[in-house]
């Protein structure tokens, strides 16, 4: 175990600040260089990509805050699935961290880096060695570019050389998975919220931009005429065109996407809140609030997450078996998922269905939506008992941060085990409740056809949200030192 914790403690990591409390201006600098450095990464090509059988999977890159083929394309994937493995070892008691004590928590988090470094390597090589992104076979010398099948004046690459490329393929991707770690930690601890949900805000918010706005042609038309692939001038092009079917589908993407956006601000701004008192100055006391949706867009983003990777791995399946499996089955022609386990956790869009079909009689298409619903409700609401356990958002653990605070309840006396027994009949039903909620909302609002898919409008809301009272109640704490030492800051 010695030579374990001295691994966990020589692994590279982040600086924090030497300060106790970073200024407002601080964080915002830092949260924007590392925004600025993603959207670059995510730019930049991988260096002798021939193929990326990867950009099919759309979907997953919006929630894995990826983008196929460029040096981001691994995105939050290895963190998100060392999180979800650790808490599943953790909340099984296979593996078991106290996470009360200081010395339990960096073992956790230690553990937890290990993992996603592990998984970096590992998902890296497994995208490159399976197929997803090819380095070919052939190069054109002219143009340098690297290609799968010969074409004229193409040279063929050597076996030794195939295989440099792979690896040199597979290193590149290694970096970048890196880069992305290192950039959620300095967000963590230098910037505002998590690198996660911001490297996912940021991913949603660029697809629904595109989705709404680009006048690029794409797929699609009538009488010979392609529509672009933003949906508002694709709605005005369809009305001229004479397309009412099309016209109707653009506008439920449209009028889908405002929906979720209301309803996802609606759910995170309901809260329960509790009045409390401060010991030492009687006739003051505040009310401290506990969010309906307790555990915030955490679950939503594991269980998206664990259905991205189910995807992911059901293709790599596929190829490995040569044909689809009970597991996964993805047609040949269009690549599209069409049958197998991943296929039912995978959410139809109903709206468009039953647009372009022009009728409500689709049987298997609703016990589809069924099944779609009841897994995302359900993963839901183990993952976000898992985070409350794990996160520090149990009744022990804020009721003890509520009595560093000088905080009780008024009427009683000041004793941290009233608090917690009055938490308790709080937090619990808000972490199953919540996590059944945002799981359902989540689920319906893929349903619906919305740009970007649902579930990313819905976490890109709920980070936004949650962002916002967290730069609000940085800048306030700035602006009136008296708040912050309210708040448990120095």
């Amino acid at each position: 175990m010695s030579l374990w914790n001295t691994i966990i403690t020589n692994l590279p990591e982040v600086a924090g600040p030497t300060q106790k409390k970073l200024s407002f201006k601080e964080k915002l600098k830092w949260t924007l260089i590392v925004l600025v450095i993603f959207y670059i990464l995510g730019l930049m090509p991988l260096y002798g990509l021939a193929d990326n059988a990867l950009s099919q999977f759309e979907y997953l890159s919006i929630l894995l805050a990826a983008n196929f083929g460029s040096l981001i394309s691994l995105g939050i994937g290895p963190i998100v699935t060392a999180s979800i493995v650790l808490q599943l070892l953790n909340g099984s008691g296979i593996v078991k961290f106290d996470l009360t004590s200081h010395e339990g928590k960096r073992n956790f988090q230690g553990t937890q880096k290990l993992l996603a470094i592990f998984f970096i390597i590992f998902e890296a090589a497994i995208y490159v060695f399976m197929g997803g992104l090819s380095t070919g076979s052939y190069i054109n010398p002219e143009t340098g570019a690297f290609l799968i099948q010969a074409t004229p004046g193409a040279v063929q690459l050597s076996a030794g050389t195939a295989t440099f490329m792979k690896l040199f393929l597979v290193l590149q991707l290694i970096i970048g998975g890196l880069l992305i770690l290192f950039m959620d930690e300095v967000i963590s601890k230098w910037g505002f919220g998590s690198g996660i949900s911001l490297f996912i805000a940021a991913g949603v918010s660029q697809s629904i931009f595109v989705q709404a706005f680009n006048w690029l042609p794409g797929p699609g038309g009538v009488s010979g005429f392609t529509y672009s692939v933003g949906a508002i001038p694709a709605l005005f092009q369809s009305l001229t065109a004479g397309d009412p079917k099309t016209a109707i589908e653009k506008i439920a993407a449209i009028a889908s996407t405002i929906l979720v956006f209301v309803m996802a601000v609606y759910a995170q701004a309901m809260k329960v809140e509790i009045p409390l008192s401060f010991g030492r100055i009687r006739g003051h006391g505040i009310r401290w609030p506990l969010s309906f949706i307790y555990t915030s867009n955490i679950p939503v983003i594991l269980v998206a997450a664990l259905i991205a990777n189910f995807q992911l791995w059901g293709r790599l399946v596929q190829n490995i078996a040569g044909g689809p499996t009970w597991f996964a089955g993805f047609s040949e022609s269009s690549g599209q998922l069409i049958s197998g386990f991943v296929y039912w956790i995978r959410g139809p869009n109903m709206i468009q269905t039953i647009i372009q079909q022009e009728t409500l009689l689709l049987g298997e298409q609703y016990l589809h939506a069924l099944a779609y619903i009841a897994f995302m409700a359900a993963g839901s609401i183990v993952f976000s008992i898992f985070w409350v356990q794990t996160a520090g958002m149990d009744a022990k653990t804020v009721a003890k941060q509520m009595m560093s605070s000088g905080l009780q309840i008024p009427g009683f006396r000041r004793d941290e085990r009233v608090l917690e027994r009055l938490l308790d009949r709080y937090i619990w039903p808000l972490t199953v409740m919540g996590g059944l909620a945002v799981g359902v909302l989540a689920a319906t609002a893929d349903l619906t056809g919305a740009l970007s898919r649902g579930t990313g409008i819905l976490l890109t809301v709920m980070i936004v949200y949650k962002l916002y009272e967290e730069i609000a109640q940085q800048h306030m704490m700035d602006m009136n030192p008296l708040m912050r030492k309210f708040m448990g800051g120095s």
